[in-house]
């Protein structure tokens, strides 16, 4: 049956229920849903939108999950339906449909699954199904029929397309190139192998597993000893291993840009968890490319600033604008990150359309980009061996028909099949339920013995390929009755190759199949046997009555049609230059700062966590003011803060219309401008590439010939400077169809995605200029080229693309110039520095400015060659900014001069005037930094209005400039860790003992629990299962902490699903009351945790009206660097930190404390600098960021102290206290242990 609830904002949640439920029952479901009401009737009348009735979604899952938790039986699935006003309103056809009257059949599905088809025609079959198979591979398909004897079955065909398409097979970059009659020696992949094979530098896997690993450094790994059950941290020494990679989510972005690029951002975390027999994926990028997203001024009027707009007329659309791709894919991308837990920390972004010569170009194919870094063991960086009877096993969610011919789908035009095909080959994202799968993976490679032999993600053609390739040419059996089945109406091929995310594959060793039962029981990630590997070199899906609907040998599968013959011819394209007048510089440059390419992506920034782990050393935004202006994202790989990752992101792709090969090497360069601010471990040669081509293959003549110098140019450059391109991935169909006949195509673009060994994340360079008037500015060309502006931001702002474009001219002193700013940063004389990229030399030096809240510069060009003042200032040669003191003027000379490097000092900082003045002979401009940084950062305030509800754009809009960040710390603080006692060193117990308690979903514990342990706790990792089975009780542990992260995804409400655990299950909730009731214990909350406390009514139970958190004022997920006061307070852990003003990270959607006694009925232990948004970035009343028991011991808060009580953490902190090893927040959990100490009932 189905009960209807109706909750407080008039939706109906419909609940199926195999029994009529008691009244305690209904209670329960009533209390979850909000304090909803069940509604009497069976049948409910008018419109709703709601789920697809076929579908379970992610929503259901976790919300059945949690009435399990809570001992409710016989549920099976729960779906919320808004009521709306009629049939035309507007919803989301991928995910959702209209009811018109909701009953008792709701989730009724009167469709049976198909039969196994055996294909006759497959000519017919082929573009009935989009599965884009060519000639060749048709009559490859006609041998197999004669082979096997027997007509080939749906499943076969259809998963064959999947795994052979150019997608996954990538055929172009593997096939032959005949350019002007003269067919090439090399194919494009051996191109790119070319350069680890000249420099393999550190690389130890490449090109043949789901990422790249190099050689890292020896690191601490802190984990739990035994995974299967709650046990203790400890710290071990391994070897470690780097892995780097980036995919591209193009096609599924633009058809659905919220899931294409969550999924997106989704599979490529995958990847590098599915690296050698696992590994940890730690860090994300980001890149998104459209077309002009036409952005209305506040009247709703178009904005006549932005008439570089208007060069191509408005499409329709064939999904979404290009305003909503940028809004929602950005939203896709940063939700899955914030809910699985890997911060976002370096991204780029780019708008573009151009038309001349009769030619269209514009990102309307939009360019989705998502990459990373990360690390594990160097023990399973390679796949081991399979052997006959390892078994094989699916872990995470269920099988649903959706992601159906992705990788066909997205090999061709966009718009060449009908919608519905396209709209089914997109997936859905479910990030808790890869959490879980994580989870599980994390432990199995944190173990001292790895039970893997080998691991793949389920991406492109589902069980079919990630299984396929598990077994390898072992061959094996697949037993389809263990697959889970979400929906009941699948057919066979569509089990088989479905691509619903948050899945892995896994292939294990029988005799340790029991213990990895249980961590995945213990992690609830669900863990199925399905098949097994059987040495016959065959693979086959059996279903339970025998018969199999794919039954083929391992050989036949992966096919041996032809290669791929690209054939054309080059064609030369010019395109006319910018011209300009020298007296409309500042005209020029407010319309440069306006593009989004140049202006600030604080839009970007304040969505997505750039602190989750702990071990985040740069990230996006600089400064006092908190500006998104870093170069690259720094990434420490363990609590020590010494050895890391950096990654750093480059793209040309206007320069590359005009000259593809000048494009690449300024890709390549821009990458390394960016990186070369963090100490790399061995300079340039700790570097290696992923190298991403998006490009409109066979769309006009002359273009894949264009491909071809594009590829071969990146090769040459590479090898020459000599770092490697072990990753990479190809997406070779940029062209969009409309349905008039119409192709707009994108302009060819390679996105380099760097990454290496950071020798000390402390040392990593920052852009923000240091207001000393007694230091100097220095310009250092990378490219020993002319000043040119073709490809420039500013010629695109004028409509133009140019012919002039700037490249790298020598590569060995490009190789001088990065080494040499190398070493001067490892001699710590580069006080601040910046590169040179979009929108020129008067971008970077604005830059360096505009995150403080005071100063500018004053700059004579005086040594730079050339005497035009437009191409000295918007030229985008590679180069870069350093500031450099005085006291080390003439060394840094002589430095640079032995080095053979040519600089030029361009000005210094003006601490007391807010002006950049340039001087170029007798030429001279002021610009007023206040003004310009206004119209630099309105181009995120009219995206952020899109985003932010209630108004609260334009209030940061407003106060943006005005809320600085602002430290002050207790005169007795040291910094030290000595000062409070503890060291870092520790590797034996205390015998004081705490435990985090963390939940499905939840992402904050591994930097919790190590706060914990360097204050001197023994800490206890506990899941909610070891408190719900009653293996775990609290006993020994006198300190507990509830860690951050999405608990259930906040389905039903942030940490309602995790309270309702507690509430409702007796074990549980009888461990919870036992410790409460304990006089020598201690309570923690953040987050999600601190939701949690408020929900479970610990903080304040003496209170008539009770406390509750809610939506931020915005309406999304706030993520800053902002300013605590600790207001005077009794409580253990904050009571010695009254007066403190510390920085602190905030990364949450619900924190807004709704507290509705006065304020002196509160215990308020930490209240945000700022009343206004964003300082106070939620509304909470009083400014509260956190609150404590009346007597002290129970406290609970949502700002992440445990992200910043290593100065390394903080995203500004004082230059002056630069030597600190720990910031005051260590205090906090240092006064916890001595509290305990004090109190412990001993033993």
């Amino acid at each position: 049956m189905i009960l209807f609830f109706r909750t407080s904002n008039r939706s109906v949640i419909a609940t199926e229920i195999d029994h009529q439920p008691c009244q305690a029952e209904i209670d329960e479901l009533c209390w979850l849903y909000g304090d909803a009401k069940l509604e009497e009737a069976q049948a409910l009348e008018g419109y709703f939108v709601g789920p697809r009735r076929e579908m379970i979604t992610p929503w259901s899952t976790n919300a059945v999950e949690i009435t399990q938790n809570m001992s409710l039986k016989g549920i099976s699935r729960i779906e919320e339906f808004f009521p709306v006003d009629s049939a035309e309103t507007e919803h989301d056809p991928m995910l959702q449909r209209m009811y018109q009257g909701i009953d008792q059949r709701v989730f009724t599905v009167d469709h049976q699954p198909e039969p196994i088809k055996y294909v006759d025609n497959l000519e017919k079959y082929n573009e009935e199904e989009g599965l884009a198979l060519s000639p060749e591979e048709m009559d490859y398909l006609h041998q197999l029929e004669k082979q096997n004897g027997r007509p080939l079955t749906d499943s076969e065909i259809f998963g064959f397309a999947q795994i052979n398409s150019e997608h996954c097979r990538h055929k172009i970059f593997g096939g032959t190139f005949i350019i002007d009659g003269e067919e090439k020696e090399s194919s494009l992949f051996a191109l790119i192998k070319k350069t680890t094979q000249e420099n393999p530098n550190r690389i130890l896997s490449a090109y043949k597993d789901n990422v790249a690993f190099a050689q890292g450094p020896i690191v601490e790994q802190f984990a739990p000893k035994d995974q299967s059950t709650s046990d203790y941290f400890r710290v071990t020494d391994i070897e470690s291993v780097i892995s780097l990679k980036a995919e591209t989510h193009n096609f599924p972005t633009t058809v659905e840009p919220f899931n294409g690029a969550a999924t997106g951002t989704g599979g490529e975390i995958r990847d590098r968890m599915g690296g050698g027999t696992g590994s940890w994926p730690i860090a994300g990028t980001a890149v998104y490319m459209t077309a002009y997203p036409r952005l209305k001024d506040d009247n709703g009027k178009t904005d006549t600033e932005r008439d570089w707009e208007d060069i191509m007329p408005i499409r329709q659309w064939l999904y979404q604008t290009p305003e909503q791709i940028l809004i929602k894919a950005s939203n896709g991308a940063s939700d899955f990150g914030n809910k699985f837990g890997q911060p976002l920390i370096t991204g780029s972004l780019l708008t573009f359309e151009h038309e001349e010569n009769g030619e269209k170009y514009a990102y309307d194919k939009v360019i989705m980009l998502a990459g990373g870094v990360g690390y594990g063991k160097k023990r399973d960086c390679l796949k081991k061996e399979p052997q006959p009877g390892n078994k094989v096993v699916v872990v995470g969610g269920d099988n649903y028909r959706i992601g159906l011919g992705g990788g066909s789908v997205s090999s061709v035009d966009t718009g060449r099949y009908s919608s519905g095909i396209e709209l089914n080959a997109v997936q859905r994202a479910n990030p808790e339920m890869q959490k879980r799968a994580y989870n599980l993976v994390r432990a199995l490679v944190e173990e001292d013995t790895n039970p893997v032999v080998s691991i793949h993600d389920h991406g492109s053609a589902g069980h079919l390929n990630c299984l396929s390739e598990l077994v390898e040419e072992c061959g094996g059996e697949i037993d389809m009755s263990k697959l889970p089945i979400g929906d009941k109406t699948l057919s066979a091929k569509e089990i088989i190759a479905n691509e619903s995310q948050e899945r892995m594959g896994l292939l294990i060793d029988e005799k340790h199949i029991e213990h990895v039962q249980r961590i995945a029981e213990r992690e609830r990630a669900p863990m199925y046997v399905v098949g097994q590997t059987t040495g016959d070199a065959h693979f086959s899906f059996k279903q339970a009555d025998g018969v199999k609907p794919f039954d083929l040998d391992v050989a036949q599968m992966f096919g041996h049609s032809p290669k791929t013959v690209m054939v054309d011819k080059s064609v030369e394209r010019h395109y006319e230059c910018v011209s300009y007048d020298q007296a409309q510089l500042q005209a020029y440059l407010e319309r440069v700062l306006q593009m989004e390419a140049v202006a600030c992506k604080d839009w970007l920034t304040n969505k997505v966590d750039r602190s989750v782990t702990g071990k985040i050393a740069r990230q996006q935004a600089q400064g006092p003011l908190q500006l998104p202006l870093s170069d690259c994202g720094v990434v420490a790989l363990d609590y020590r803060g010494k050895s890391g990752i950096a990654t750093a992101l480059g793209h040309a792709p206007q320069a590359g219309l005009a000259n593809p090969q000048a494009g690449s090497v300024l890709s390549v360069a821009e990458a390394l401008t960016n990186i070369v601010w963090a100490p790399l471990a061995d300079g340039m040669q700790s570097l290696s590439l992923s190298a991403n081509w998006m490009w409109p293959c066979r769309s006009q003549e002359g273009e894949d010939a264009r491909l071809y110098s594009a590829v071969e140019a990146l090769s040459d450059f590479c090898r020459a400077i000599g770092v490697n391109v072990p990753t990479g991935k190809d997406s070779l169909s940029m062209t969009q169809q409309y349905p008039n006949g119409e192709k707009i195509i994108a302009p060819g673009t390679v996105i380099v995605s760097a990454g290496g060994e950071v020798s000390d994340v402390k040392k990593v360079v920052s852009p923000v200029i240091v207001n000393d008037k007694n230091s100097s500015l220095y310009h250092i060309d990378f490219s020993f080229d002319e000043m040119k502006l073709g490809g420039s931001a500013f010629a695109q702002s004028l409509g133009k693309v140019g012919d002039d474009v700037p490249t790298v001219k020598n590569p060995n002193y490009f190789v001088d110039c990065f080494n040499a700013i190398q070493e001067l940063i490892n001699r710590g004389w580069v006080m601040a520095g910046h590169d040179i990229s979009a929108g020129g030399l008067v971008t970077t030096l604005l830059e360096m400015t505009f995150a403080n809240t005071e100063g500018g510069i004053k700059a004579n060009l005086h040594d730079m060659e050339g005497e035009d003042l437009v191409k000295l200032l918007f030229s985008e040669n590679p180069g870069v900014i350093i500031q450099v003191s005085d006291k080390h003027k003439e060394e840094l000379k002589k430095f640079l001069d032995d080095e053979g490097v040519g600089y030029a000092k361009i000005g210094y900082p003006t601490p007391k005037e807010r002006k950049l003045v340039v001087k170029k002979n007798e030429q001279e401009v002021a610009f007023d930094i206040d003004a310009l940084h206004d119209k630099w950062y309105k181009t995120s305030y009219l995206l952020d209005r899109k985003q932010s509800m209630n108004g609260m754009a334009k209030k940061r809009y407003t106060n943006y400039k005005k809320q600085p960040l602002e430290v002050r710390f207790n005169d007795n603080f040291k910094g030290t860790l000595s000062s409070y006692g503890i060291s870092a060193d520790r590797r034996k117990p205390s015998g004081v003992r705490a435990a985090i308690i963390r939940e499905k979903g939840t992402n904050g514990d591994r930097e919790m629990a190590y706060a914990l342990y360097l204050a001197g706790f023994d800490v206890k990792d506990v899941m909610m299962t070891d408190l719900i089975s009653g293996r775990e009780t609290l006993e020994d542990i006198n300190m507990i902490v509830f860690c951050g992260g999405f608990s259930n995804s906040d389905v039903l409400g942030s940490a309602k699903g995790w309270a309702g655990a507690f509430l409702y299950n007796p074990k549980a909730k009888e461990t919870l009351d036992k410790f409460y009731a304990r006089e020598d214990t201690l309570s923690l909350g953040i987050c999600n945790g601190c939701q949690l406390m408020v929900e479970l009514n610990l903080i304040n139970p003496e209170h008539k009206h009770r406390s509750h958190l809610c939506h931020n004022t915005s309406h999304k997920f706030e993520s800053a660097f902002l300013g605590l006061s600790i207001p005077k307070n009794n409580s253990v852990m904050f009571g010695s930190l009254s007066g403190n003003k510390l920085g602190v990270w905030v990364a949450h959607g619900e924190g807004r404390f709704y507290l509705p006694e006065p304020e002196d009925h509160y215990n308020i232990v930490a209240k945000y600098n700022y009343a206004e948004y964003p300082g106070n970035p939620n509304g909470s009343d009083y400014n509260v960021a956190g609150i404590c028991s009346a007597d002290g011991r129970h406290l609970c808060m949502m700002p992440h102290l445990e992200r910043a009580f290593f100065p390394w953490q903080n995203a500004w902190y004082p230059a002056d206290r630069k030597n600190d090893e720990v910031t005051p927040w260590i205090e906090a959990f240092v006064n916890a242990r001595k509290w305990v100490e004090k109190h412990a009932k001993k033993s």
